[in-house]
Protein backbone atom coordinates (compact mmCIF):
# COMPACT_ATOMS: atom_id res chain seq x y z
CA UNK A 1 0.00 0.00 0.00
CA UNK A 2 1.34 3.45 -1.06
CA UNK A 3 2.33 5.84 1.62
CA UNK A 4 1.96 8.99 -0.63
CA UNK A 5 -0.74 11.41 0.41
CA UNK A 6 -4.02 11.21 -1.46
CA UNK A 7 -3.93 14.90 -2.46
CA UNK A 8 -0.47 14.55 -3.95
CA UNK A 9 -1.71 11.66 -6.14
CA UNK A 10 -4.58 13.75 -7.46
CA UNK A 11 -2.25 16.65 -8.19
CA UNK A 12 0.23 14.56 -10.13
CA UNK A 13 -2.67 13.07 -12.12
CA UNK A 14 -3.97 16.52 -13.10
CA UNK A 15 -0.48 17.62 -14.14
CA UNK A 16 -0.14 14.49 -16.27
CA UNK A 17 -3.47 15.04 -17.95
CA UNK A 18 -2.61 18.67 -18.74
CA UNK A 19 0.74 17.67 -20.21
CA UNK A 20 -0.96 14.95 -22.28
CA UNK A 21 -3.48 17.48 -23.58
CA UNK A 22 -0.68 19.85 -24.63
CA UNK A 23 1.13 16.97 -26.32
CA UNK A 24 -2.03 15.92 -28.15
CA UNK A 25 -2.54 19.50 -29.29
CA UNK A 26 0.98 19.66 -30.69
CA UNK A 27 0.43 16.30 -32.40
CA UNK A 28 -2.82 17.57 -33.93
CA UNK A 29 -0.97 20.60 -35.32
CA UNK A 30 1.59 18.42 -37.06
CA UNK A 31 3.65 16.84 -34.37
CA UNK A 32 7.38 17.01 -34.14
CA UNK A 33 7.81 16.70 -37.93
CA UNK A 34 5.52 19.63 -38.78
CA UNK A 35 7.03 22.84 -40.08
CA UNK A 36 7.38 25.55 -37.42
CA UNK A 37 4.72 28.25 -37.53
CA UNK A 38 5.02 31.81 -36.36
CA UNK A 39 3.54 32.32 -32.95
CA UNK A 40 1.06 35.19 -33.11
CA UNK A 41 0.01 36.56 -29.72
CA UNK A 42 -3.68 36.98 -29.11
CA UNK A 43 -4.94 40.53 -29.74
CA UNK A 44 -5.72 42.69 -26.79
CA UNK A 45 -9.18 43.91 -26.05
CA UNK A 46 -10.18 46.64 -28.51
CA UNK A 47 -7.06 46.17 -30.70
CA UNK A 48 -7.63 45.93 -34.50
CA UNK A 49 -4.94 44.26 -36.59
CA UNK A 50 -4.72 44.46 -40.42
CA UNK A 51 -5.48 41.30 -42.31
CA UNK A 52 -2.77 39.59 -44.27
CA UNK A 53 -3.60 39.32 -47.95
CA UNK A 54 -2.85 36.03 -49.63
CA UNK A 55 -1.00 36.51 -52.92
CA UNK A 56 -1.34 34.08 -55.83
CA UNK A 57 1.82 32.28 -56.85
CA UNK A 58 3.67 34.13 -59.62
CA UNK A 59 3.60 32.40 -62.98
CA UNK A 60 6.97 31.65 -64.53
CA UNK A 61 8.03 34.18 -67.16
CA UNK A 62 7.93 32.87 -70.75
CA UNK A 63 11.17 32.03 -72.41
CA UNK A 64 12.02 34.57 -75.12
CA UNK A 65 13.30 32.89 -78.26
CA UNK A 66 14.86 34.59 -81.26
CA UNK A 67 12.42 35.37 -84.07
CA UNK A 68 13.17 32.94 -86.90
CA UNK A 69 9.93 33.45 -88.77
CA UNK A 70 6.94 31.14 -89.01
CA UNK A 71 8.97 27.97 -89.40
CA UNK A 72 12.49 29.09 -88.57
CA UNK A 73 15.15 27.85 -91.00
CA UNK A 74 12.53 26.41 -93.37
CA UNK A 75 10.93 29.83 -93.82
CA UNK A 76 14.33 31.40 -94.45
CA UNK A 77 15.09 28.81 -97.15
CA UNK A 78 11.70 29.43 -98.75
CA UNK A 79 12.37 33.19 -98.79
CA UNK A 80 15.74 32.64 -100.46
CA UNK A 81 14.11 30.37 -103.05
CA UNK A 82 11.45 32.99 -103.80
CA UNK A 83 14.19 35.57 -104.27
CA UNK A 84 16.06 33.33 -106.71
CA UNK A 85 12.86 32.66 -108.67
CA UNK A 86 12.17 36.38 -108.90
CA UNK A 87 15.67 36.98 -110.24
CA UNK A 88 15.16 34.26 -112.83
CA UNK A 89 11.86 35.78 -113.93
CA UNK A 90 13.53 39.19 -114.33
CA UNK A 91 16.29 37.57 -116.38
CA UNK A 92 13.67 35.83 -118.52
CA UNK A 93 11.84 39.10 -119.19
CA UNK A 94 15.12 40.83 -120.03
CA UNK A 95 16.03 37.97 -122.36
CA UNK A 96 12.73 38.22 -124.18
CA UNK A 97 13.09 41.98 -124.57
CA UNK A 98 16.66 41.77 -125.89
CA UNK A 99 16.68 38.55 -127.95
CA UNK A 100 13.13 37.80 -129.07
CA UNK A 101 10.99 39.80 -131.45
CA UNK A 102 7.92 41.05 -129.56
CA UNK A 103 4.52 40.13 -130.90
CA UNK A 104 3.10 43.19 -132.71
CA UNK A 105 -0.05 44.74 -131.33
CA UNK A 106 -3.28 44.93 -133.28
CA UNK A 107 -2.62 48.59 -134.04
CA UNK A 108 0.91 47.95 -135.34
CA UNK A 109 0.19 44.87 -137.47
CA UNK A 110 -1.22 45.09 -140.99
CA UNK A 111 -4.97 45.11 -141.20
CA UNK A 112 -6.13 41.65 -142.30
CA UNK A 113 -8.21 41.35 -145.41
CA UNK A 114 -11.92 40.44 -145.12
CA UNK A 115 -11.17 37.04 -146.68
CA UNK A 116 -8.48 36.36 -144.08
CA UNK A 117 -10.76 37.36 -141.22
CA UNK A 118 -13.50 35.07 -142.48
CA UNK A 119 -11.03 32.20 -142.87
CA UNK A 120 -10.33 32.30 -139.12
CA UNK A 121 -13.79 30.89 -138.53
CA UNK A 122 -13.12 27.92 -140.82
CA UNK A 123 -10.53 26.27 -138.54
CA UNK A 124 -8.33 27.01 -135.55
CA UNK A 125 -5.25 26.06 -137.59
CA UNK A 126 -5.91 28.89 -140.05
CA UNK A 127 -6.25 31.34 -137.19
CA UNK A 128 -2.95 30.22 -135.63
CA UNK A 129 -1.08 30.24 -138.96
CA UNK A 130 -2.04 33.89 -139.50
CA UNK A 131 0.20 36.50 -137.85
CA UNK A 132 -2.70 38.92 -137.60
CA UNK A 133 -4.96 36.13 -136.36
CA UNK A 134 -2.53 35.21 -133.55
CA UNK A 135 -2.31 38.87 -132.53
CA UNK A 136 -6.09 39.32 -132.36
CA UNK A 137 -6.55 36.00 -130.58
CA UNK A 138 -3.87 36.89 -128.05
CA UNK A 139 -5.64 40.17 -127.29
CA UNK A 140 -8.82 38.18 -126.72
CA UNK A 141 -7.04 35.75 -124.39
CA UNK A 142 -5.76 38.69 -122.38
CA UNK A 143 -9.36 39.70 -121.64
CA UNK A 144 -9.96 36.15 -120.34
CA UNK A 145 -6.77 36.16 -118.22
CA UNK A 146 -5.32 33.24 -120.18
CA UNK A 147 -2.75 35.01 -122.32
CA UNK A 148 -0.03 32.76 -120.91
CA UNK A 149 -1.33 29.92 -123.10
CA UNK A 150 -0.45 31.82 -126.28
CA UNK A 151 2.84 33.05 -124.81
CA UNK A 152 3.84 29.48 -123.93
CA UNK A 153 2.90 28.22 -127.42
CA UNK A 154 4.96 30.99 -129.07
CA UNK A 155 7.93 30.31 -126.79
CA UNK A 156 7.86 26.62 -127.76
CA UNK A 157 7.79 27.60 -131.44
CA UNK A 158 10.86 29.77 -130.93
CA UNK A 159 12.60 26.96 -129.06
CA UNK A 160 12.00 24.48 -131.88
CA UNK A 161 13.55 26.94 -134.37
CA UNK A 162 16.78 27.19 -132.32
CA UNK A 163 19.83 25.16 -133.41
CA UNK A 164 22.46 26.27 -130.87
CA UNK A 165 22.45 23.76 -128.02
CA UNK A 166 23.68 26.29 -125.48
CA UNK A 167 20.81 28.63 -126.37
CA UNK A 168 18.39 25.68 -126.30
CA UNK A 169 19.47 24.82 -122.76
CA UNK A 170 18.99 28.38 -121.57
CA UNK A 171 15.62 28.89 -123.29
CA UNK A 172 14.31 25.53 -122.07
CA UNK A 173 15.21 26.42 -118.50
CA UNK A 174 13.51 29.81 -118.77
CA UNK A 175 10.39 28.33 -120.37
CA UNK A 176 10.17 25.76 -117.56
CA UNK A 177 10.51 28.39 -114.83
CA UNK A 178 8.10 30.82 -116.47
CA UNK A 179 5.29 28.49 -117.61
CA UNK A 180 5.71 25.01 -116.05
CA UNK A 181 6.95 25.68 -112.53
CA UNK A 182 4.23 25.76 -109.87
CA UNK A 183 5.90 28.86 -108.41
CA UNK A 184 5.33 30.92 -111.54
CA UNK A 185 2.36 33.33 -111.73
CA UNK A 186 2.08 32.44 -115.45
CA UNK A 187 1.91 28.67 -114.95
CA UNK A 188 -0.06 26.90 -117.68
CA UNK A 189 -2.47 24.03 -117.02
CA UNK A 190 -0.76 20.68 -117.67
CA UNK A 191 -1.68 17.20 -116.44
CA UNK A 192 0.63 15.13 -114.25
CA UNK A 193 1.73 12.81 -117.06
CA UNK A 194 3.00 15.69 -119.20
CA UNK A 195 4.70 17.32 -116.22
CA UNK A 196 6.55 14.12 -115.33
CA UNK A 197 7.72 13.80 -118.93
CA UNK A 198 9.03 17.38 -118.92
CA UNK A 199 10.87 16.83 -115.64
CA UNK A 200 12.69 13.83 -117.15
CA UNK A 201 13.51 15.63 -120.40
CA UNK A 202 14.85 18.67 -118.53
CA UNK A 203 17.85 16.59 -117.44
CA UNK A 204 19.04 16.88 -121.06
CA UNK A 205 16.95 19.63 -122.70
CA UNK A 206 16.36 19.69 -126.44
CA UNK A 207 14.37 21.77 -128.90
CA UNK A 208 11.45 19.32 -128.51
CA UNK A 209 11.37 19.11 -124.70
CA UNK A 210 7.95 20.78 -124.51
CA UNK A 211 6.27 19.22 -127.57
CA UNK A 212 3.69 17.28 -125.54
CA UNK A 213 2.93 20.29 -123.37
CA UNK A 214 2.64 22.57 -126.41
CA UNK A 215 0.16 20.18 -128.03
CA UNK A 216 -1.90 20.02 -124.83
CA UNK A 217 -2.10 23.82 -124.57
CA UNK A 218 -2.90 24.08 -128.29
CA UNK A 219 -5.78 21.64 -127.81
CA UNK A 220 -6.98 23.56 -124.74
CA UNK A 221 -7.10 26.84 -126.68
CA UNK A 222 -8.84 25.11 -129.59
CA UNK A 223 -11.58 23.51 -127.49
CA UNK A 224 -12.05 26.15 -124.81
CA UNK A 225 -11.07 29.64 -125.99
CA UNK A 226 -11.52 29.44 -129.78
CA UNK A 227 -15.36 29.00 -129.76
CA UNK A 228 -15.75 31.98 -127.42
CA UNK A 229 -13.44 34.04 -129.63
CA UNK A 230 -15.63 33.46 -132.70
CA UNK A 231 -18.67 34.77 -130.80
CA UNK A 232 -16.81 37.66 -129.15
CA UNK A 233 -17.47 41.34 -129.95
CA UNK A 234 -13.84 41.65 -131.11
CA UNK A 235 -14.20 39.13 -133.92
CA UNK A 236 -17.68 40.32 -134.87
CA UNK A 237 -16.37 43.87 -135.20
CA UNK A 238 -13.65 42.63 -137.58
CA UNK A 239 -16.25 40.83 -139.67
CA UNK A 240 -18.45 43.93 -139.89
CA UNK A 241 -15.45 46.06 -140.79
CA UNK A 242 -14.52 43.61 -143.54
CA UNK A 243 -18.09 43.57 -144.84
CA UNK A 244 -18.32 47.35 -145.00
CA UNK A 245 -14.94 47.51 -146.73
CA UNK A 246 -16.11 45.03 -149.38
CA UNK A 247 -19.30 47.06 -149.92
CA UNK A 248 -17.31 50.27 -150.40
CA UNK A 249 -15.01 48.63 -152.91
CA UNK A 250 -18.02 47.30 -154.84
Amino acid sequence: RSTAPEGAGRGEGAVGREAGARGAGRAGRGGPGASPREEVPAPRFGEVRPRRLRTAPRAPSPTIRPDLGARGPAAARAARERGRNEERRRAWRASRESKLQPLPSCEACATPSPEEVRSWAQSFDKLMHSAAGRTVFREFLRTEYSEENMLFWLACEELKAEANQHVVDEKARLIYEDYVSILSPKEVSLDSRVREGINKKMQEPSAHTFDDAQLQIYTLMHRDSYPRFLSSPTYRALLLRGGSQSSNEA
